[in-house]
């Protein structure tokens, strides 16, 4: 922003632009208007002095409806003027997190030539924050022109790009927002104590302290709420905390120490003739209340110098909190000082420039003492603040930031995180999709990578089979059953890196055994075993098995399905079968039979010379006198054929040549037949 005496003397430059009516008999009118001018000139800078004074100490709602209503009053024709008064109201709206007003605002400050060139980055940052990313990158590019190399639009250029990437890209953290908790205002900055039974939170919601209104967010001054568990786990309906802790002013962005004794808290009072002061304040729990909340002591910090969002270490030793005192890298930055006492920080240190930014850097949350969470407007990221985690590098004094991406982070403001045991859910509060910048509590919650088993038992004519059972056996020692629904599929959540043994059954069908290894990808992975069910006494036919013509000699391509058969009669030694091979119409019927009950036999003499018993094995041909009956799959593959119809001499005799031959194919065959489970004694 200009400095006032700049822009003082801006406006005092632009209200001489009159025009002055010089006829002799009408000269005493323009006199007259121009002293009506400069007085309601004099009045408007009077309101535009109220506006930034409400600017400057914070009261940005309070000024936001200055600025509107000396906006209007301003006449079309001082286009200079309604500048000054644009790009303040920008600048006021993007203190209020309002970026749609913001942008508006910028835009006409541009269209009306006001001379600033940060009003372009501020531009591209509200751009940023609306989700316009390609516009904010031209907005970037525009700013670099006239300061090349400025590191926030360089990391806002960055983070247009990334933010176009993540936006399409999957991501394992589950989102909602917490209905619960909503107060129909702001509601922000999440904290769990008491082993994730107890949720404090910060709230402008009816229930807060007083009946007046923040000039600074148009809302009332913010309280600490509390929100419980039940005996079944689930989150209760928050209340304000009822105890001298929350005041007539604010509040908020609290953090418990370990033993849950003491409480660390943002406090901010309201003095109408100087600046917002925000301090930390912090409070003793005595027979289960919060006491009156003292100030306090950070060595080395100062009165001019903003400290608020303080947190804990899990250890108890450290507070972190947020400071723009000197020797920082700009903006705000985040610090950690060593607690020697309830009310006093010592050995206060900034935590380094690959946290901090020329950015804001706000809200920590520390995990442990090498993780840090934290949100920032300086590193790139989606718009407005976007959640980071920084892991200390083993053996370097280094930090690694990562941004945290969607769903987690958004266009707006994301902020204020709180993890449950395990860093995979929790809470944090976002000011996305609400046009209004309230702020509201968002649960989060990382779901791993599944390995899911599915699959369908069938018939040999793909018939599915409805309550079939399938056993199943992990090689982690799991075991369980399930039943195939009504259209014949199972489906079970397995474990990656886990072997399985699986087998079906069914009434009037052999059992079947199938073994699955699973790996360990990174990914959802869906692995499919189907059972194909053998019945009792139905024929099953062999498929791709051929003799050559007129011969009972097998082909070498019929050892793939024999193969099969084998190992089916080595998973069941139990069983017996019966083999049976048909011919087509042609010839007569005893040298069908004869031809048929040869390539039967063929068959027979392959399974034995494969280990096979011979007294498990039983042969028959039937020639043509046992004509296909079409099923399902059958009449699937051929047009010309629907389930039900038989491949008779009749029947064939009425088809095209071409189909005849189809048919006459489809009746040679060669079947086995498990005659039922009257099972064979080895």
């Amino acid at each position: 922003m200009k400095p006032l005496d700049d822009i003082d003397q801006t406006i005092v430059v632009t209200g001489k632009v009159r025009k002055v009516n010089l006829r002799p008999l009408a000269g005493l009118i323009p006199c007259l208007l121009t002293l009506l001018g400069l007085f309601l000139f004099s009045c408007r800078q009077g309101s535009l002095r109220d506006a930034r004074a409400q600017y400057l100490r914070g009261e940005y709602y309070a000024a936001s409806r200055t600025y509107q209503a000396l906006y209007k009053e301003t006449p079309r024709e001082q286009q200079p003027l309604r500048g000054v008064i644009s790009y303040e109201m920008a600048e006021n709206y993007r203190r209020l997190n309002q970026s749609s007003r913001a942008l508006t605002a910028y835009d006409n400050a541009i269209r009306f030539g006001y001379p600033d060139t940060v009003m372009h980055l501020h531009y591209a940052q509200m751009l940023h924050r609306e989700g316009k990313y390609t516009q904010a990158a031209d907005a970037y590019r525009y700013f670099l022109r006239f300061k090349p190399g400025h590191p926030l639009a360089l990391n806002g250029l960055r983070g247009t790009e990334l933010a176009l990437q993540w936006r399409d890209k999957s991501s394992r953290y589950v989102v909602r927002r917490m209905e619960l908790f909503h107060s129909g205002r702001s509601e922000f900055s999440p904290i769990l104590a008491q082993d994730d039974e107890l949720l404090y939170f910060t709230s402008s919601g009816n229930e807060a302290t007083g009946e007046s209104e923040s000039a600074v967010t148009g809302m009332k001054y913010n309280d600490l709420f509390l929100s419980a568990k039940n005996s079944r786990g689930e989150w209760q309906k928050p209340k304000r905390i009822e105890s001298e802790i929350n005041t007539e002013f604010d509040e908020g962005t609290s953090s418990i120490s370990p033993d849950g004794e003491r409480m660390y808290y943002t406090y901010s009072a309201m003095d109408p003739t100087h600046p917002t002061s925000t301090r930390i304040y912090f409070s003793r729990r005595i027979n289960a209340a919060w006491r009156t909340g003292q100030p306090l002591h950070i060595a080395g910090g100062d009165s001019l110098s903003v400290f608020a969002h303080p947190s804990v270490s899990s250890s108890g030793r450290y507070l972190c909190f947020v400071s723009d005192m000197p020797g920082g890298y700009g903006g705000k930055d985040i610090w950690r000082g060593l607690i020697i006492s309830a009310g006093e920080v010592v050995s206060v240190e900034n935590f380094g420039p690959e946290i901090n930014t020329a950015g804001d850097e706000l809200f920590p949350c520390m995990l442990n003492d090498t993780i840090l969470c934290f949100s920032s407007d300086g590193h790139p990221g989606m718009g407005g603040l976007d959640l980071f985690m920084a892991t200390k590098q083993p053996d370097a004094d280094r930090w690694q930031v990562a941004n945290l991406q969607p769903p987690l982070n958004s266009p707006g403001d994301d902020f204020g995180i709180t993890f449950e045991k395990g860093v995979k859910s929790g809470f944090f509060s976002s000011n996305r999709n609400d046009t209004r910048g309230y702020d509201h509590i968002y649960s989060f919650e990382y779901k791993d990578e599944t390995m899911t088993v599915e699959g369908f038992a069938m018939d040999q004519d793909n018939r599915l089979i409805a309550g079939a059972i399938i056993s199943v056996v992990g090689s982690n020692g799991i075991r369980h059953r399930f039943v195939t629904d009504q259209q014949g599929v199972y489906r079970f959540t397995g474990e990656r890196g886990v072997d399985y043994l699986l087998m079906a059954s069914a009434e009037g069908f052999l059992n079947q055994k199938q073994s699955l290894r699973t790996g360990n990808p990174k990914k959802d992975t869906v692995y499919y075993v189907d059972f194909e069910m053998i019945p009792y006494d139905v024929p099953v036919t062999l498929q791709n098995i051929f003799y050559d013509f007129d011969r009972a000699t097998l082909r070498p391509e019929s050892k793939e399905g024999l193969d099969r058969l084998i190992s089916l009669l080595n998973e069941h030694p139990e069983i017996s079968i019966e083999l049976a091979a048909h011919t087509d119409r042609r010839g007569t019927d005893d040298y069908n039979r004869a031809l048929s009950l040869r390539r039967a036999q063929s068959v027979v003499n392959y399974l034995t010379a494969n280990g096979i018993d011979q007294k498990r094995l039983s042969t028959a041909g039937y020639g043509k006198t046992h004509p296909v009956t079409v099923g399902k799959e059958t009449a699937a593959s051929h047009a010309f054929l629907k389930e039900g119809d038989i491949l008779s001499e009749e029947f064939i005799g009425q088809l095209t040549p071409e189909q005849q031959e189809v048919a006459d194919q489809i009746n040679r065959r060669t079947e086995f037949r498990v005659p039922g489970p009257a099972f064979h004694k080895p």
